[in-house]
């Protein structure tokens, strides 16, 4: 997680022309080192790029950051699966319904974990800031917080204009941004459905972006509707086509939560914390061999239900 003035000249010396980027799961985690700042697109449990979380824990990747706007089971994994010992976000928790997550409370209480608290306003302002290559961004968001005094980053200044007291958030520069998409083809232009969420200012924030998608598509079925491309092809390192990628998560006007698969999981973490997650991770991360394999393991009526009702946005 470097400087803004590093990442520019990392910038300067990448490739950015548009050649085809199309690879495996495996190989564009690959790209991805111990001790880097992973970034994940998408929010809560919809577009979580799971099918790249489900390849980093299985790589063993270690001394991970990561960051995302709310982090939910993927979370857990990453803590469990020791990829990571500090999460940035603004809420931890595998849903409304479901609480707060017991694993999140373990590694933070019993300190095995650093867990970094931002509101939601102002996490989005750190990628922003990021994506505009400022060092930081002013705004008004957590001056009156109790989160404000537990983060030594923030600063505060008066205006030069109004004199009015701003909080100072700092950039996110994230070392590797990882999205999940409903499509992008071989080069990388993403079009994405539904809320934006973050990941625009996730991608031109990040040194390296790697794409998973439902769908590769042609260029020319881009060139048709360029007004619709997200992230343009010269942000962009790896893309995987991997249908699913996001179960048991959701994937807007594709699937909707694998929500019996998701009560599951729920019950073995509230239930047993972390060695819950561990039997989770024994049966559906480094048992199966591949991201088939584990969608095999979710079962075909748990994925021909969410299918039916996340495509039924279609027929209103």
């Amino acid at each position: 997680m470097g400087s803004y003035l590093e990442l520019r000249e990392f910038m300067d010396k990448k490739d950015r022309g548009l050649r085809r980027k199309v690879m495996s799961l495996k190989d564009a985690i690959g790209l991805i080192r111990d001790g880097d700042h992973v970034a994940s697109g998408g929010c809560h449990y919809s577009r979580t790029p799971m099918a790249s979380v489900w390849e980093m824990i299985r790589q063993k990747k270690k001394d991970i950051t990561y960051s995302r706007s709310i982090a939910s089971t993927e979370g857990d994994l990453l803590l469990v699966g020791g990829v990571t010992k500090h999460v940035i976000t603004s809420w931890f928790s595998p849903g409304v319904t479901w609480g707060v997550s017991r694993v999140m409370r373990h590694y933070t209480e019993k300190k095995l974990a650093r867990y970094e608290e931002w509101s939601h306003m102002t996490l989005g302002l750190r990628y922003r800031a990021g994506a505009m290559g400022t060092p930081f961004i002013p705004t008004r968001a957590m001056l009156g917080s109790d989160l404000f005094p537990r983060l030594p980053d923030i600063k505060q200044m008066d205006c030069p204009f109004t004199g009015d007291k701003l909080a100072l958030i700092p950039a996110l520069n994230p070392d590797v941004a990882i999205l999940h998409t409903q499509r992008c083809d071989e080069f990388g232009n993403v079009q994405s459905d539904g809320l934006p969420f973050m990941d625009r200012d996730i991608a031109m924030a990040a040194n390296r972006v790697i794409i998973t998608t439902e769908r590769i598509v042609s260029n020319n079925q881009i060139r048709r509707a360029p007004d619709r491309t997200d992230i343009p092809f010269f942000c962009v390192d790896a893309v995987v086509e991997v249908p699913y990628g996001s179960l048991p998560h959701e994937c807007y006007g594709q699937y909707q939560p694998a929500f019996k698969h998701m009560d599951y999981y729920v019950k073995l973490m509230m239930g047993k914390g972390p060695d819950g997650v561990k039997e989770y991770l024994d049966q559906y991360v480094y048992g199966p061999a591949t991201w088939n394999e584990y969608l095999e393991k979710i079962g075909l009526a748990n994925i021909l239900e969410a299918t039916n009702e996340g495509r039924g946005i279609y027929n209103d």
